[in-house]
């Protein structure tokens, strides 16, 4: 299977009619995906539809919630997080995980990932290091991930089948470094796509590709909706990053680009209030309930300032 390799932006094609708007979901673990479903279903209550979006890119968790958006509402999936039960890691053994577990995985993690983009000339360097990483963890392991991983994502969303409405993912080619985009034209499955772009840990394979998680290219991939008239950006991390700022991945140098060439940009953040709710505890899953209330706040808050550009 050949997938694309390409880190420009989406084209829009010149025959569109009316302004084009792009939901642009990013990346930020359990919890921030827990907190895009809230401001989704916040705006979606303050009478903003964002999800029928005429594209929607995901990143990661964003990658999830855009999936998730494809087969129910965001007050349903909203529903869903304050009902569900507590759950263990999907790293980890099936009886609940001891307290802090998540979050010390998550730590040593970052850890890994800091001393490799320090150690790195620059972006690209830093997507193959991060990569040879993943495969030798890979190596290492025990050869279960793929089927597991797969399976846990699967058991996440309502529909297994791409929609009709356009949906954009992204991943890193663990092997060469070479940012992804998938989508329903990419040859894979709607399941293996949102897999592949949520796998920070080890790679996930889709046809001949070890894959990696989307945020390695950016955290957000804002700039994926570039031609784009207006574009609503929905940022758990807040636009944070651990690379360096000449880099340019970081989102203020995403919605520059985006402005530069016409695009109508609003970011949705969590606020400064909520920190401890990502970071080293995004994997908790006993924080998504609060995190999908706070999303939701936020959304209804904001849904007047979102308005302003999308409607």
């Amino acid at each position: 299977m050949d997938l694309p390799s390409s880190s420009a932006p989406l084209l829009v094609p010149s025959e569109a009619r009316g302004p084009r708007r792009a939901l642009v979901l990013g990346g930020g673990g359990s919890t921030g995906n827990a907190w895009l479903i809230g401001v989704l279903a916040g705006l979606d209550a303050a009478g903003l539809d964002v999800a029928s979006a005429d594209l929607v890119i995901g990143t990661s968790a964003g990658a999830t919630a855009g999936a998730q958006l494809a087969g129910a509402t965001p007050s349903d999936l909203l529903e869903a997080i304050l009902t569900a039960p507590t759950q263990p890691l999907p790293s980890g053994p099936r009886h609940p995980p001891t307290p802090g577990a998540a979050s010390q995985q998550v730590t040593a993690q970052l850890e890994r990932m800091q001393r490799l983009i320090d150690g790195s000339a620059d972006a690209t360097d830093m997507r193959r290091r991060l990569g040879a990483s993943a495969l030798d963890r890979l190596a290492a392991a025990d050869g279960s991930w793929q089927d597991r991983w797969r399976s846990i994502v699967a058991s996440r969303l309502p529909v297994l089948d791409w929609p009709a409405r356009p949906l954009l993912f992204t991943a890193v080619d663990a092997g060469t470094g070479d940012p992804v985009t998938l989508d329903q034209h990419s040859g894979a499955d709607l399941v293996d796509a949102v897999a592949a772009s949520t796998s920070s840990g080890l790679p996930y394979s889709v046809g001949d590709r070890w894959l990696i998680d989307g945020g390695f290219r950016r955290n957000e991939n804002a700039d994926l909706a570039t031609g784009f008239d207006r574009v609503l950006v929905l940022a758990p991390f807040s636009g944070k990053s651990l690379t360096p700022p000449e880099w340019g991945l970081q989102l203020d140098a995403q919605l520059e680009e985006l402005r530069t060439t016409g695009s109508t940009v609003e970011t949705i953040f969590p606020g400064a209030e909520l920190d401890h709710l990502f970071g080293a505890n995004a994997m908790d899953l006993s924080l998504r309930p609060s995190a999908a209330r706070a999303g939701f706040a936020r959304g209804q808050r904001y849904a007047e300032e979102a308005a302003a550009i999308w409607v």
